[in-house]
């Protein structure tokens, strides 16, 4: 008698990654689940690492008191001031740097040159250009920004394939709708992907702007901790920081889902 057929299972999912809902918050519930009990066994002491439900305790109390929104709300503001003006800029010129030779030619020098200086090293220069006030940070944080964008942008753009350009070319599409329909859509993704990496960099330069010269802000909040040996307050400046990179990179996760749809 002939064997029966076996049906072969489908290998063609291409490492197409499957969502997984609810394993980071394992994790994160576990490790505090640990330090929680590392601290209240005694093995870990309160002069390295506070209990994460004091930490817990010292949030709730800057919610119901008002601190909390004092201070983010201007940390907020020159995030967002500063990364709009930063990678609205970054995107324009690494598509620019992209598409032509000759701009690419005169900026990528300027860009490689820029691009490894710590930027909060320019904070002082800032200073003096901009004022002690907001403009110093808005530009510390746009700088920052602007080139990991730029070499984020015209990386994407340098990594369209080719032959769906020379196919556009060869159905007449014009240089115009080739660049909309074609290179916009295939860089998207390189473009978003460095958008994370733009804003970490951007929350990073904002707690140190504000931990040289201001009066608000979680860098000033969290500099004014680190000055008491109050752990508990530094760990929730920590926490709040740590939260608004997490919702930054949730918003860029679904934009990336509402703007790839195309990509299988």
């Amino acid at each position: 008698m002939p064997e029966t057929a076996r049906p072969v299972p489908f290998r063609g999912g291409g490492f197409r990654p499957v969502t997984k809902r609810g394993a980071g918050v394992v994790v994160f519930a576990l490790l505090l689940a640990f330090v929680e009990w590392g601290t209240r066994a005694g093995w870990i002491t309160s002069l390295t690492l506070p209990r994460p439900s004091d930490v817990a305790a010292t949030l709730i109390d800057l919610a119901r008191s008002g601190l909390l929104w004092t201070h983010l709300a201007p940390s907020l503001s020159r995030l967002l001031v500063g990364s709009a003006l930063g990678i609205s800029m970054g995107i324009g010129v690494g598509v620019l740097i992209g598409l032509f030779s000759y701009v690419r030619a005169g900026l990528i020098p300027l860009v490689a040159a820029l691009f490894p200086i710590p930027k909060i090293a320019l904070l002082p220069l800032f200073v003096i250009w901009f004022g002690i006030d907001e403009g110093s940070k808005y530009a510390l944080i746009a700088l920052g920004t602007f080139t990991p964008t730029v070499v984020a942008t015209y990386g994407a753009v340098d990594n369209v394939d080719r032959t769906l350009v020379r196919m556009g070319q060869s159905f007449g599409l014009s240089w115009l709708s080739i660049v909309r329909k074609i290179v916009l859509p295939g860089a998207l993704p390189g473009i978003l992907s460095g958008l994370r990496v733009s804003i970490a960099i951007g929350i990073i330069l904002l707690v140190a702007a504000e931990m040289l010269g201001a009066e608000y802000g979680i860098g000033a909040y969290i500099l004014q901790a680190g000055s008491l040996y109050d752990l508990e307050r530094l760990f929730a400046g920590v926490v709040i920081l740590s939260t608004l990179g997490v919702l930054t990179s949730w918003a860029i996760g679904r934009l990336e889902a509402r703007l790839l749809r195309w990509r299988v």
